[in-house]
């Protein structure tokens, strides 16, 4: 399961490192909002349950600390091939679509020791910044 804090889920980005301290200080700027989990290796294997609209979680950075409050808009889960133009420019990453944030995850998701196909299922998740302690 995910670490809690104050009861809410935690919301840790990328990988621990620079890769994580870019994707947090996005969504600090207001350019990510929204992020993207493999249904199977994010969710089900690590007994949590897809996150629901309206719920708050803690964005955590590289160094551990709670540094937002966000609340989720959209939960969608898609098949790789099916994630959407604006979902990919929602992440703030600078993709211009699809295609440029496919080859990306996939390449990333790949790195960590999974499979990904057309059909792979991918969570969508789109959320607003609420606070900034």
């Amino acid at each position: 399961m995910w670490p809690r804090v104050d009861g809410l889920r935690t919301l840790e980005l990328g990988t621990p490192g620079r890769v994580r301290r870019e994707l947090t200080d996005l969504v600090l700027a207001g350019t990510k909002t929204a992020t993207a989990g493999l249904l199977d290796a994010d969710y089900v294997a690590e007994g949590e349950a897809l996150e629901t609209i309206g719920e708050r979680q803690l964005v955590i950075d590289d160094g551990g600390s709670a540094v937002a409050t966000i609340e989720i808009t959209t939960v969608e889960v898609v098949p790789f091939a099916d994630v959407s133009d604006e979902f990919a420019r929602a992440e703030g990453e600078g993709y211009g679509g699809h295609d440029d944030w496919a080859r990306t995850h996939r390449r990333y998701w790949e790195a960590l020791g999974h499979t990904i196909e057309d059909a792979t299922a991918v969570v969508c998740v789109e959320f607003r910044v609420l606070s900034r302690p």
